[in-house]
């Protein structure tokens, strides 16, 4: 019977906080060490570590070739973002390395490439994975293998001319069942930027026309799409993450939205530079008619990670944040201006008679120049402003003529 002196064999990542998995991007350095526990005198080959990362897309389709016979197609892909190989352990000339029982380490740290990786995602027709292998190599054993993931999130800045871009579009449509018309429904709406983060409130701007003669509903919803490509075929996934209900809109009414609000859920960034898989968002305001298909009127959105500055342009206002309702600017400006206040009712009238007082004459011309000049400002300090009058004091004579610019 042979007894194995391995104990444990696992990989830890370096982490700068505790119980918490680390999250890397391009041109990182990700650290960690591999241990060893042995139970006793062990002796070892090599100790390799492997580092990969892959996009692969992967399905099956059955097709039928005739009456009776059916053939099953498979499509499958993959794009390689990282392979990296490093020794940990390796004895000279081909001798072996004796290692005593207890625990040994054995740090390892490789960079990722600088140019641009893809985030890691998980979906039903393929995956973006990056990992960590090790094989440690001993005589007369199998080799034993050890395999542990780490994640990628490339950083998708919202704060871009593009990004912080409106989006508006118009659609209508023919409302019909069978050969009788009902009239028509478009919808108009408008958001205030395409790029958005996880968290945070799409406040959506619509009107919707209702010429028909039946009631419709509005919705909103915030559609994610999974594309994922190999031999030429594409096979997509369509989710929707988040909803918004209107009311009914009676027939031959409008109705509009002042930024109605929804929110986006903890949802992945957007992929958008994989050859293989994409991952797109979408908000979608659609008119549910009665007997007949929806109209829907899509704008595209970009989830990124870095959110938007405070004030790093103009459209970062509370509309990205909370519903806004345009009526604010109505209630904030009052229909007759406010007077403005006496001038007795700021300065009592001791001040004013101590302040109206003439200075007191100065016995040589020397000495008045001598006196600080804020003491004559303070003279005027409260004084009140001349009274107003219609009537001109300074009357142009009617007789006189305007002055010719060239005699």
């Amino acid at each position: 019977m042979i007894f194995d002196k391995l104990k444990k064999f696992f990989i830890i990542f370096d982490s700068p906080e505790i119980d918490t998995p680390p999250v890397f991007s391009s041109g990182d350095v990700v650290s960690g060490k591999v241990v060893l526990d042995l139970a006793g005198e062990s002796k070892v080959e090599s100790l390799k570590l492997h580092a990969e990362g892959f996009a692969k897309v992967h399905w099956t389709e059955s097709r039928s070739a005739g009456a009776s016979t059916a053939y099953t197609q498979n499509y499958s892909d993959e794009v390689e973002y990282l392979n990296r190989r490093e020794v940990l352990l390796q004895a000279d000339n081909g001798d072996l390395t004796v290692l005593p029982a207890g625990r040994h380490e054995f740090p390892f740290s490789f960079q990722l490439p600088e140019e641009t990786l893809v985030t890691s995602f998980e979906g039903k027709h393929g995956s973006i994975r990056y990992w960590v292998k090790v094989k440690l190599h001993r005589p007369w054993t199998t080799v034993k293998k050890i395999k542990k993931e780490f994640t990628v999130i490339e950083p998708i800045d919202i704060n871009t001319p593009t990004l912080l871009a409106p989006q508006a579009g118009t659609k209508d449509k023919l409302a019909r069942v069978w050969y009788r018309n009902f009239g028509q429904v478009s919808v108009t709406a408008k958001i205030d930027r395409r790029g958005y983060t996880p968290g945070e409130v799409i406040p959506v701007f619509a009107e919707f026309d209702n010429a028909t003669s039946r009631s419709v509903m509005p919705k909103a919803y915030i559609i994610q799409t999974q594309t994922f490509i190999a031999r030429g075929t594409m096979k997509q996934k369509r989710s929707v993450v988040a909803t918004l209900c209107g009311d009914a809109v009676g027939a031959r009414r409008r109705e509009i939205w002042h930024g109605r609000a929804i929110k986006i859920p903890p949802v992945g960034p957007s992929i958008l530079h994989c050859r293989i898989i994409k991952v797109e968002y979408m908000l979608k305001v659609c008119v549910d008619v009665p007997g007949t298909s929806k109209l829907c009127l899509e704008l595209p959105l970009v989830m990124g990670t870095i959110p938007l500055h405070p004030f790093g342009s103009r459209t970062s206002s509370v509309s990205s944040q909370y519903s806004v309702n345009l009526e604010w600017l109505r209630m904030a400006i009052p229909e007759q201006p406010e007077p403005p206040p006496d001038y007795n009712s700021i300065i009592t009238e001791e001040e004013a008679e101590q302040n109206m007082r003439p200075p007191e004459a100065e016995e040589d011309l020397s000495s008045v120049l001598e006196r600080p000049f804020f003491t004559y400002v303070q003279e005027f300090r409260f004084r009140p402003p001349p009274v107003y009058c219609e009537v001109d004091p300074h009357p142009q004579p009617i007789n006189m003529r305007p002055r010719c610019m060239t005699c």
